[in-house]
Protein backbone atom coordinates (compact mmCIF):
# COMPACT_ATOMS: atom_id res chain seq x y z
CA UNK A 1 0.00 0.00 0.00
CA UNK A 2 2.65 2.51 1.17
CA UNK A 3 4.78 1.71 -2.69
CA UNK A 4 1.54 2.69 -4.30
CA UNK A 5 0.84 5.79 -2.61
CA UNK A 6 4.85 6.67 -2.91
CA UNK A 7 3.66 5.63 -6.87
CA UNK A 8 0.55 7.42 -6.79
CA UNK A 9 2.57 10.97 -5.64
CA UNK A 10 5.29 10.49 -8.44
CA UNK A 11 2.67 9.93 -10.98
CA UNK A 12 0.79 13.20 -9.86
CA UNK A 13 3.60 15.26 -9.67
CA UNK A 14 5.03 14.57 -13.07
CA UNK A 15 1.67 15.05 -14.34
CA UNK A 16 1.17 18.36 -12.31
CA UNK A 17 4.87 19.28 -14.41
CA UNK A 18 3.35 18.80 -17.81
CA UNK A 19 2.13 21.91 -19.67
CA UNK A 20 2.55 23.30 -22.82
CA UNK A 21 5.32 25.59 -23.11
CA UNK A 22 5.82 28.29 -25.38
CA UNK A 23 8.67 30.88 -25.55
CA UNK A 24 10.00 33.43 -28.43
CA UNK A 25 12.74 32.62 -30.50
CA UNK A 26 15.09 34.75 -32.64
CA UNK A 27 16.77 33.75 -35.77
CA UNK A 28 17.76 35.14 -39.14
CA UNK A 29 18.02 35.13 -42.51
CA UNK A 30 19.70 36.99 -44.95
CA UNK A 31 20.91 39.11 -42.48
CA UNK A 32 17.49 40.00 -41.15
CA UNK A 33 16.62 39.03 -37.60
CA UNK A 34 13.21 37.28 -37.24
CA UNK A 35 11.07 36.68 -34.29
CA UNK A 36 9.46 33.56 -33.78
CA UNK A 37 7.71 31.62 -31.09
CA UNK A 38 7.89 27.74 -30.36
CA UNK A 39 5.14 26.08 -28.55
CA UNK A 40 5.78 22.18 -27.18
CA UNK A 41 4.12 19.89 -25.00
CA UNK A 42 6.66 19.01 -22.16
CA UNK A 43 4.95 15.77 -21.12
CA UNK A 44 5.34 13.76 -24.20
CA UNK A 45 8.34 11.94 -24.61
CA UNK A 46 10.18 11.47 -28.44
CA UNK A 47 10.13 13.36 -31.14
CA UNK A 48 6.89 14.50 -33.15
CA UNK A 49 5.30 16.14 -36.04
CA UNK A 50 6.61 20.04 -36.29
CA UNK A 51 4.14 22.28 -38.03
CA UNK A 52 4.90 25.94 -39.38
CA UNK A 53 2.24 28.55 -38.51
CA UNK A 54 2.31 31.58 -41.18
CA UNK A 55 0.76 34.70 -39.82
CA UNK A 56 -1.91 36.99 -41.77
CA UNK A 57 -0.84 40.21 -43.47
CA UNK A 58 -0.78 41.43 -39.74
CA UNK A 59 1.92 39.83 -38.55
CA UNK A 60 3.54 37.37 -36.27
CA UNK A 61 1.17 38.54 -33.50
CA UNK A 62 -0.96 36.67 -30.67
CA UNK A 63 -3.23 35.43 -33.40
CA UNK A 64 -0.63 32.82 -35.07
CA UNK A 65 0.92 32.83 -31.71
CA UNK A 66 -2.51 30.82 -30.13
CA UNK A 67 -2.22 28.81 -33.21
CA UNK A 68 0.79 27.22 -32.90
CA UNK A 69 -0.35 26.95 -28.78
CA UNK A 70 -3.00 24.97 -30.01
CA UNK A 71 -1.43 22.68 -32.10
CA UNK A 72 1.17 22.05 -29.17
CA UNK A 73 -1.95 20.81 -27.52
CA UNK A 74 -2.58 18.46 -29.68
CA UNK A 75 0.95 17.08 -29.62
CA UNK A 76 2.41 18.58 -32.16
CA UNK A 77 5.39 21.03 -31.79
CA UNK A 78 3.83 24.64 -33.46
CA UNK A 79 6.21 27.53 -34.82
CA UNK A 80 4.99 30.88 -35.62
CA UNK A 81 7.32 32.67 -37.69
CA UNK A 82 7.77 35.68 -38.79
CA UNK A 83 7.59 36.73 -42.84
CA UNK A 84 8.47 40.38 -42.04
CA UNK A 85 11.36 40.87 -39.95
CA UNK A 86 11.85 42.02 -36.71
CA UNK A 87 8.39 40.82 -35.54
CA UNK A 88 6.85 43.93 -37.10
CA UNK A 89 2.87 44.16 -36.33
CA UNK A 90 0.33 46.60 -38.16
CA UNK A 91 -3.09 47.55 -36.37
CA UNK A 92 -4.64 48.86 -39.79
CA UNK A 93 -5.14 47.57 -43.37
CA UNK A 94 -2.52 50.34 -44.96
CA UNK A 95 0.30 49.09 -43.40
CA UNK A 96 -0.46 45.33 -43.30
CA UNK A 97 -1.63 45.65 -47.11
CA UNK A 98 2.47 47.48 -47.52
CA UNK A 99 4.08 44.70 -45.19
CA UNK A 100 2.16 41.81 -47.23
CA UNK A 101 2.84 43.74 -50.89
CA UNK A 102 6.57 44.11 -50.32
CA UNK A 103 6.64 40.19 -49.30
CA UNK A 104 4.88 39.03 -52.06
CA UNK A 105 6.73 41.16 -54.58
CA UNK A 106 10.25 39.50 -53.75
CA UNK A 107 9.86 35.78 -53.82
CA UNK A 108 13.34 35.01 -53.34
CA UNK A 109 13.52 36.76 -49.35
CA UNK A 110 9.98 35.24 -48.59
CA UNK A 111 11.38 31.90 -49.40
CA UNK A 112 14.48 32.22 -47.34
CA UNK A 113 12.70 33.38 -44.32
CA UNK A 114 10.51 30.39 -44.63
CA UNK A 115 13.11 28.13 -44.83
CA UNK A 116 14.97 29.81 -42.31
CA UNK A 117 11.96 28.77 -40.07
CA UNK A 118 12.18 25.27 -41.34
CA UNK A 119 15.40 24.76 -40.84
CA UNK A 120 15.05 26.15 -37.17
CA UNK A 121 12.12 23.35 -36.60
CA UNK A 122 14.00 21.00 -38.08
CA UNK A 123 17.11 21.09 -35.32
CA UNK A 124 14.52 21.59 -32.74
CA UNK A 125 15.28 18.53 -30.38
CA UNK A 126 11.42 17.82 -30.10
CA UNK A 127 10.87 17.37 -33.46
CA UNK A 128 11.03 14.78 -36.17
CA UNK A 129 12.51 16.67 -38.79
CA UNK A 130 11.07 14.01 -41.68
CA UNK A 131 7.88 14.99 -40.78
CA UNK A 132 7.05 18.65 -40.98
CA UNK A 133 4.17 20.44 -42.40
CA UNK A 134 2.67 24.25 -42.85
CA UNK A 135 -0.45 26.00 -42.18
CA UNK A 136 -1.20 29.74 -43.17
CA UNK A 137 -4.09 32.79 -42.66
CA UNK A 138 -5.08 35.04 -45.01
CA UNK A 139 -1.45 36.50 -46.31
CA UNK A 140 -0.03 33.29 -44.36
CA UNK A 141 -2.08 30.91 -46.53
CA UNK A 142 -0.53 32.21 -49.74
CA UNK A 143 2.59 32.13 -48.52
CA UNK A 144 2.72 28.25 -47.59
CA UNK A 145 1.02 27.30 -50.88
CA UNK A 146 3.66 29.46 -52.64
CA UNK A 147 5.74 27.30 -50.67
CA UNK A 148 4.21 24.10 -51.52
CA UNK A 149 3.81 25.51 -55.69
CA UNK A 150 7.99 25.87 -55.38
CA UNK A 151 8.26 22.29 -54.39
CA UNK A 152 9.50 22.79 -50.48
CA UNK A 153 10.23 19.85 -48.47
CA UNK A 154 6.87 19.55 -46.70
CA UNK A 155 4.86 16.52 -46.09
CA UNK A 156 1.71 18.73 -46.37
CA UNK A 157 0.20 22.28 -46.12
CA UNK A 158 -3.00 23.80 -45.05
CA UNK A 159 -4.53 27.17 -46.28
CA UNK A 160 -7.03 28.99 -44.66
CA UNK A 161 -8.91 31.57 -46.17
CA UNK A 162 -5.75 32.20 -47.94
CA UNK A 163 -4.59 34.29 -50.71
CA UNK A 164 -4.68 31.51 -53.78
CA UNK A 165 -2.71 33.63 -56.21
CA UNK A 166 1.20 32.01 -56.94
CA UNK A 167 3.55 34.24 -57.53
CA UNK A 168 4.82 31.36 -59.58
CA UNK A 169 2.76 28.88 -61.00
CA UNK A 170 3.69 25.66 -60.07
CA UNK A 171 4.77 23.24 -63.29
CA UNK A 172 4.00 19.74 -63.46
CA UNK A 173 4.85 17.53 -60.97
CA UNK A 174 6.09 20.01 -58.90
CA UNK A 175 3.89 20.71 -56.28
CA UNK A 176 5.83 17.99 -53.66
CA UNK A 177 3.11 18.11 -50.73
CA UNK A 178 -0.29 17.17 -50.22
CA UNK A 179 -2.31 20.77 -49.83
CA UNK A 180 -5.57 21.75 -47.84
CA UNK A 181 -7.76 24.83 -48.73
CA UNK A 182 -9.82 25.61 -46.01
CA UNK A 183 -11.71 28.81 -48.16
CA UNK A 184 -14.90 30.84 -46.90
CA UNK A 185 -17.73 30.49 -49.67
CA UNK A 186 -18.63 33.97 -48.76
CA UNK A 187 -14.95 35.41 -49.03
CA UNK A 188 -15.27 38.55 -51.77
CA UNK A 189 -11.21 38.44 -51.78
CA UNK A 190 -11.38 34.30 -53.15
CA UNK A 191 -14.16 35.27 -55.85
CA UNK A 192 -15.11 32.78 -58.49
CA UNK A 193 -12.84 33.13 -60.93
CA UNK A 194 -10.09 33.37 -58.37
CA UNK A 195 -10.97 29.75 -57.25
CA UNK A 196 -10.75 28.36 -61.13
CA UNK A 197 -7.82 29.62 -61.48
CA UNK A 198 -6.43 27.79 -58.89
CA UNK A 199 -7.86 25.23 -59.53
CA UNK A 200 -7.04 24.88 -63.34
CA UNK A 201 -3.30 25.74 -62.16
CA UNK A 202 -3.47 22.95 -59.28
CA UNK A 203 -5.39 20.51 -61.71
CA UNK A 204 -2.66 21.36 -64.09
CA UNK A 205 0.43 20.62 -62.11
CA UNK A 206 -1.18 17.14 -61.19
CA UNK A 207 -1.59 18.44 -57.39
CA UNK A 208 -2.59 16.30 -54.65
CA UNK A 209 -4.93 19.11 -53.13
CA UNK A 210 -8.73 18.90 -51.46
CA UNK A 211 -10.88 22.45 -52.15
CA UNK A 212 -12.81 22.93 -48.96
CA UNK A 213 -15.71 25.83 -49.21
CA UNK A 214 -17.13 26.40 -45.83
CA UNK A 215 -20.65 28.23 -46.33
CA UNK A 216 -21.83 31.46 -45.51
CA UNK A 217 -17.93 31.95 -44.31
CA UNK A 218 -16.17 35.19 -45.17
CA UNK A 219 -12.36 36.24 -45.39
CA UNK A 220 -10.81 35.61 -41.87
CA UNK A 221 -13.70 33.52 -40.65
CA UNK A 222 -10.92 31.47 -37.96
CA UNK A 223 -10.05 34.90 -36.46
CA UNK A 224 -12.39 35.82 -33.68
CA UNK A 225 -11.20 39.41 -33.80
CA UNK A 226 -12.39 40.07 -37.23
CA UNK A 227 -15.95 41.33 -37.37
CA UNK A 228 -14.74 43.94 -35.32
CA UNK A 229 -11.82 44.74 -37.26
CA UNK A 230 -13.98 44.46 -40.24
CA UNK A 231 -16.25 46.99 -39.02
CA UNK A 232 -13.81 49.46 -37.94
CA UNK A 233 -12.35 49.51 -41.27
CA UNK A 234 -15.01 48.79 -43.83
CA UNK A 235 -13.56 45.52 -44.86
CA UNK A 236 -15.62 42.06 -45.76
CA UNK A 237 -13.97 39.90 -42.63
CA UNK A 238 -15.86 38.46 -40.48
CA UNK A 239 -15.62 35.45 -37.65
CA UNK A 240 -17.70 32.40 -38.45
CA UNK A 241 -17.38 30.47 -35.49
CA UNK A 242 -19.00 27.36 -37.30
CA UNK A 243 -16.36 27.07 -39.87
CA UNK A 244 -13.58 28.20 -37.68
CA UNK A 245 -14.08 24.81 -35.65
CA UNK A 246 -15.13 22.60 -38.57
CA UNK A 247 -11.98 23.67 -40.79
CA UNK A 248 -9.70 23.25 -37.55
CA UNK A 249 -11.24 19.35 -37.24
CA UNK A 250 -10.46 19.10 -41.31
CA UNK A 251 -7.15 19.80 -40.62
CA UNK A 252 -6.51 17.44 -37.79
CA UNK A 253 -8.14 14.93 -40.11
CA UNK A 254 -5.86 15.78 -42.85
CA UNK A 255 -2.28 15.50 -40.58
CA UNK A 256 -3.38 12.54 -39.46
CA UNK A 257 -3.44 11.05 -43.15
CA UNK A 258 -0.40 12.88 -44.17
CA UNK A 259 1.80 11.57 -41.21
CA UNK A 260 1.09 7.78 -41.74
CA UNK A 261 2.41 7.93 -44.88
Amino acid sequence: MRLRLVALFLFSAVIAKAEVIGKPVEYAANGVTLKGYIAYDNAIQGKRPGILVVHEWWGNNDYSRKRAYMLAALGYVGFALDMYGDGKVADNPQDAGKMAGESMKDPGAMKARFMAALNLLKKSEEVDSTRIAAIGYCYGGGVVLNMACAGVDLQGVVSFHGSLSAVAPPKIGGVKAPILVCNGAADKFNAGETVKAFRAEMDSAKAEYQFIDYPDAMHAFTNPASTGVGEKFHIPIAYNEKADKKSWEDMQKFFATIFKK
